[in-house]
C-alpha cells in the first residue's frame, strides 16, 4: 500500500471515529447515550432521548463525516483514495478506537459517503429509506433496505470501485443490524421515534 492510500486509511478512519451522538447528548445534558434506548451513538438512538434537534445535528454531523473524508481524499490524491477514505470513515464510525471498538450502525455515514462519491446512487439510498420509513415506520428495516437498493444500484450503474466500496458498507451494515433482523422477524422492533 502506498503512503497516499495509508493516508487516505487513516485519515478517514480518525475523522468517522469521531462519535458525535454521544459528544451532543452529553453537552446538552441528556446522558450516557450508551445507556439510552438501544445503547447506539446514532441518530436513531439520539431521538429516543426525545430532543430532536440533537438527534438532526448528529444525523448530519455522522453523515458529513463521510462526505468530508470523501471530499478531502479526493481533492488530495484522487478517486481511488476518495472511495477508501469514505469506506474508512464508515467504519471508524462503526468501530472507533475511542469507545473500545463499539460504535454506531454506519448508516448516516454509509449515505454521507455514498452522496459524495456518487451523489446518484446516495440519492437513491436516501429515497429507499425515506420511502420505507414512511411504509413500515421502523428505522433499521428502512436502513437495510437502503443499503440493499444502493448496492445494487451501484453494481448497474457506477465503475467496481464504488460498488466494491457500497457493498462492502452494506454488509456491515447487516451484520452491525443482527439484533434489530431478529426484533423486526419477532414483530418487536420499535417505531421510529419511540422513547427507549
Amino acid at each position: 500500500m502506498d503512503l497516499t492510500s495509508l493516508a487516505a486509511l487513516i485519515g478517514g478512519y480518525l475523522l468517522g471515529s469521531v462519535p458525535f451522538g454521544l459528544v451532543i447528548t452529553r453537552a446538552l445534558g441528556l446522558g450516557d447515550l450508551r445507556q439510552i434506548g438501544s445503547g447506539n451513538i446514532g441518530a436513531t438512538n439520539v431521538l429516543r432521548t426525545g430532543h430532536k434537534g440533537a438527534a438532526l445535528a448528529t444525523l448530519l454531523l455522522d453523515s458529513g463525516k463521510g462526505a468530508i473524508a470523501v471530499l478531502l481524499a479526493r481533492a488530495l490524491f484522487g478517486e481511488a483514495e476518495a472511495e477508501l477514505a469514505g469506506v474508512a470513515a464508515f467504519f471508524g464510525h462503526c468501530f472507533p478506537v475511542w469507545l473500545r471498538f463499539q460504535g454506531g450502525k454506519g448508516v448516516a455515514t454509509f449515505l454521507g459517503t455514498l452522496i459524495a462519491l456518487a451523489w446518484p446512487v446516495g440519492l437513491v439510498a436516501c429515497a429507499s429509506w425515506l420511502a420505507a420509513a414512511a411504509a413500515f415506520r421502523i428505522s433499521s428495516l428502512s436502513a437495510l433496505i437502503a443499503a440493499l437498493v444502493a448496492s445494487g444500484f451501484a453494481w448497474f450503474t457506477g465503475p467496481a470501485g464504488l460498488a466494491i466500496a457500497a457493498s462492502l458498507m452494506t454488509a456491515v451494515v447487516f451484520w452491525r443490524h443482527r439484533p434489530n433482523i431478529a426484533r423486526i422477524l419477532a414483530g418487536t422492533e420499535p417505531k421510529i421515534g419511540k422513547k427507549g
